[in-house]
This record gives C-alpha cells, structure tokens and sequence, in this order.
C-alpha cells in the first residue's frame, strides 16, 4: 500500500515539473521585445517633401508671359527650367553658375522678364517677315556684367553665303557737279544704313541685288536659296532693319540679337528662302 502510493506521489511530482517546464518555456517565448525589435517594427513615418525653391511659370496665351518666386533659389536651375519651358537654349557666364537669387515677379513678358534674372542679357532671334508671329527667340544668354557678347554665331550659323559682286569706273572720283550728283541720286539701286535705320531706293531691282547690297551695307551675311526670284520697286526711308525687309519680301528670315542691357539690336544674317508651299504650312 506504501509502495502504491508512493508511486502515485512521484507521477504527481514528474507531472507538476512538466507543468513548470511548460509555463517557463512559455513565459520565455512571451518575454518583452527589445528596444531594437521594438524599432523594426515600428511603422516608417515619411518626412515631408522639402520645399521647391522657386516656382516657375511660363505662358503662351494671350501673350507669353513669365512668373517666377525663388528664395534662395540657384540661377542655374532656373535657367534649366526656363529653357525647359520656352524650348530655346539658355547660356550662362561664369558668374552665373552658382549664385543665388531670391526675386518674385508675375505675368512678365519675354525680355522684361530676362532683365531680372541677370546684369547681361542677350537673345538671339529669328523673323519671319512672312509671319505676324513674334520673332522666335533662338538662345537665351545670361552673361556676366564683364563677359562681353556672346559669339556672333553662338546660335544663328549657315553653311552658305552669296556675295555681290559690281563695280563703278567712277568710285573714288568725287562728284564734282550737279548733273553728275544727280545720276547718283536716279541710279536704280541705293542702299544706306545710318544710325541704326535703313533706306532703300529700288526701281526694277531683282530682290536677291538688293538683300546682297544691304547685307554690304551692315556687315553681315547673305544666303540666297530661291532658283527663280522676283523684280521689286522700293522706296523705304530711314526704317528699322526688321521693318524694312517685311516691305520687300515675305520670304525673308532675319536674324538679329537683342542687347537687353544696352536696349540695342543687331542683324546677324539674312536669308532669302523658298516660298512656303500651302501643303507645307503648319496647322
């Protein structure tokens, strides 16, 4: 009977131990996470986005126009975006490169808009006498207060250019009478360009003489690309360059630069090109 129960005793002991055992693996496996484990779970929280450090604005309509608010903003960037926007190539001086503006300014036109943004501005442009459009600015140049003008084929370059070519037995003798001072003044092509402003004076000139003869006058290069040209009159007095060549031909491109910080402007090339085919016309 002592046997028995002693039996019976020592199963309760082994028993209860299990039951121990048990709770303490239990206990173990249910222990507190640590501070690491704590930081793993823990759920990400997203910084905020950092704030733009400028906005900029371009429009076409009505007018082109520009807005720009910039705090502490890099010019370089700007001008990424700004050439981004107006699809037109923006070059920058050395000073440029990594200075810092803070300006803010709204529905600004093209150039007023440029002025701001740099001592130096300058803008190459394409005129297409043919066209009411505004002339189509070909590269922007924020330049340095002391850089000086950006090469004069930076951007408007051609492969081609016609030259005239004519002669007088009479240059250099100097007119010495009213008859002969008159036969100057009724010869059918003169071309004078004086103080920024053109004359012409044509009387059944063929127009590829007369655009030569003013390129002569500026300085600058002509190309001539039409096969068959026409037979003008003209009689322009003391106008701008750009004024002037829309009265001679609507198939003329002019390219000129503008000096935004001196207000002045300069022809930088003229080409006669090939009447636009209606099927050629954009939409």
């Amino acid at each position: 009977m002592k046997r028995a129960v002693f039996c019976h005793y020592a199963t309760g002991v082994a028993l209860a131990l299990l039951v121990c055992l048990a709770s303490s693996t239990s206990a173990l496996s249910q222990k507190p996470a640590t501070p690491e484990a704590n930081a793993k779970q823990a759920p990400k929280v997203s910084k905020p986005a950092a704030k733009p450090s400028f906005v900029l604005t371009v429009k076409t309509r009505p007018i082109l126009n520009i807005s720009l608010k910039a705090d502490k903003a890099k010019v370089s960037e700007v001008a990424q975006e700004l050439s981004k926007k107006l699809k037109t190539p923006v070059f920058l001086g050395q000073e440029r490169q990594n200075e810092l503006i803070s300006i803010e300014f709204s529905e600004l036109t093209l150039e007023p808009a440029l002025q701001l943004l740099s001592p130096a501005v300058y803008v190459d442009y394409e005129v297409d006498t043919g066209s009411s459009a505004p002339p189509k600015a070909l590269g922007i140049f924020f330049y340095d207060a002391t850089q000086g003008e950006p090469p004069l084929t930076a951007v408007v370059n051609g492969s081609t250019q016609s030259l005239l070519i004519e002669g007088n037995t009479e240059d250099g003798v100097e007119q010495s009478t009213d008859e002969e001072q008159k036969k100057v003044e009724e010869q059918p092509l003169r071309v004078s360009f004086l103080n920024n402003f053109l004359t012409v004076k044509a009387r059944k000139q063929p127009l590829p003489l007369v655009l030569l003869k003013i390129g002569e006058e500026l300085g600058i290069p002509v190309d001539i690309q039409v096969q068959n040209f026409s037979i003008i009159d003209a009689e322009i007095s003391k106008l701008p360059v750009e004024d002037a060549v829309r009265q001679l031909s609507p198939n003329i491109r002019l390219f000129l630069r503008a000096d935004l910080t001196r207000a002045e402007k300069r022809v930088l090339r003229l080409v006669l090109a090939e009447p636009v085919k209606m099927g050629q016309q954009n939409p």
